[in-house]
């Protein structure tokens, strides 16, 4: 053990795994105990590798696309969404599929399905290539133009007077899409837009709770956030920390903490984005108590207890395992 001093590790709260992403693993796992494996998965059922892999060992098998699937396969669609032409796809070939798609993915689709219905054009904002932001722009029926970065809205090639709505990515805060929503409405003062209370509250309380860690006169000396690089909302958080001037790094696992980091470091704030699991926070604290001593504290925060139901075809299921023997 060094001679260093204590190192204070200070736990976001929130963190870690959000009720869609409970959901969606719950989907997979549940859908393997009532039909037996394998089940295929299109895409990363969440952007964690230790997620995938778990599952990966109890029987789901993961692919791009629905063709890898063979015939007659269950099949479970991700936490992210998928266009429409996907879903066609599983039923033209008879797959017996589960769509895991958070519940608050599918608001966002109906939203914007509904803005198209009552004759305006969509604006999404998001990240172009995410898998949600494919999904979604694959679920409205109607002219839908997507935008990630307040340049992009001067780009926008939009008649004047087109009636608009805009809906966004829900790994995006309200935080990170201000100045963007900002910008639309200085260009089209009469666009419509969700209520603030429609984002994602997993992804705004994720931000809120690394903001508190990284500012003021008690910010910590360095942010490690839990997720993986491919994870959108894992990225924010780091880049929150980042834009606060706090050394900050997102890893996977405790096997890529370098102890050279620690050098000069008294407190660390730990977070996890919304698809990592708690057991890889409890495997950071251990790597870093085998390097200093260690004294872990909880931020104090909101306490999540949002919970969305299985799909109706795996609650028997559910509610077997639930009850007693």
């Amino acid at each position: 053990m060094s001679s260093a001093p204590p190192l204070r590790v200070i736990l976001a709260q929130p963190r870690g795994f959000c009720a869609g992403v409970d959901r969606a693993i719950a989907i997979v796992k549940t859908a393997l105990k009532k039909y037996g494996a394998p089940v295929y998965v299109r895409h990363e059922i969440v952007h964690n590798r230790f997620v995938v892999n778990e599952l990966k060992s109890l029987g789901a098998i993961f692919v791009g696309e629905l063709d890898e699937v063979p015939d007659g396969a269950h099949t479970v669609f991700s936490a992210h969404g998928v266009a429409e032409r996907v879903e066609e796809e599983a039923r033209r070939r008879n797959l017996p599929y589960i769509d895991a798609a958070c519940p608050l993915v599918t608001k966002v689709h109906r939203q914007g399905q509904r803005q198209v219905d009552q004759g305006r054009e969509v604006i999404l904002i998001g990240h172009k290539g995410h898998p949600e932001v494919e999904g979604t722009l694959g679920r409205i029926h109607g002219r839908t133009h997507l935008v990630g970065k307040v340049k992009d809205v001067a780009a926008l090639t939009i008649p004047g007077g087109t009636p608009l709505a805009y809906v966004t990515q829900t790994t995006l805060s309200v935080d990170d899409t201000r100045d963007i929503i900002d910008a639309l409405k200085a260009r089209f003062p009469d666009i419509e837009g969700p209520d603030v209370n429609d984002i994602c509250y997993a992804t705004q309380n994720r931000q809120q709770a690394v903001r508190a860690l990284v500012s003021g006169s008690d910010a910590v000396d360095m942010l490690l956030v839990v997720g993986g690089k491919n994870s959108s909302n894992s990225n924010r958080l780091r880049e929150i920390g980042d834009e606060a001037g706090v050394p900050s790094h997102l890893i996977d696992d405790a096997g890529d903490l370098d102890p050279a980091w620690l050098d000069g470091v008294f407190t660390i704030g730990l977070s996890a984005g919304a698809s990592a699991p708690e057991v890889l926070v409890e495997g950071i604290l251990d790597e870093l108590a085998r390097h200093r001593t260690v004294r872990v504290e909880s931020q104090s925060g909101l306490e999540e207890n949002m919970h969305f139901k299985l799909p109706p075809e795996l609650r028997d299921e559910e509610e077997a395992a639930a009850t007693p023997s």
